[in-house]
């Protein structure tokens, strides 16, 4: 290969802007930053953005590795009967099917980017967002149990 030539099938991709835009989902706003469409389905990248508090159920992912890279904010990470407190920089590492969660410990929330692989998951996850309509709005109102009926579509179930 020569100097600054790019590796076979390495290109730079994101997901289109429509794709990216902020949807809420679980009180925190979700982003697709890469698809699986873009990957062949191999993976997805998502961003969320949670405040203080947050704190998703316990629970389980029959097919998709997920790795947490925690971009601003304290976050605590469960996967298995393991406790792990990140800060920025620091990554997490949940296997498929192994239960795990996070809770956002710092007062101004979290930003996440998190990889799964394979993907479409995030279809899921859109499934059950609502667009962010103007910067600054509140959150939605959710339904937990509405949410988690769907998640058996994608193997996804609590813990």
């Amino acid at each position: 290969m020569t100097a600054g030539a790019e590796p076979p099938g390495f290109f730079p991709t994101f997901a289109a802007t429509a794709e990216r835009e902020p949807f809420w989902f679980l009180g925190g706003q979700v982003r697709v930053l890469l698809t699986g469409a873009a990957t062949d389905n191999q993976l997805t990248v998502l961003e969320f953005a949670a405040p203080a508090g947050h704190a998703p159920p316990h629970h389980v992912h029959e097919d998709e590795e997920q790795v947490v890279f925690v971009l601003d904010g304290e976050v605590t990470f469960f996967v298995g009967d393991r406790r792990h407190d990140l800060v920025p920089g620091q990554v997490a590492y949940g296997p498929r099917g192994v239960p795990h969660s996070y809770v956002v410990r710092s007062p101004r929330g979290a930003r996440l980017a998190v990889l799964f692989s394979p993907a479409c998951i995030e279809e899921f996850f859109r499934a059950n967002g609502t667009p962010v309509a103007e910067a600054g709005e509140l959150p939605p109102p959710f339904d937990l149990a509405m949410v988690m009926s769907s998640a058996e579509a994608f193997r996804l179930r609590t813990a």
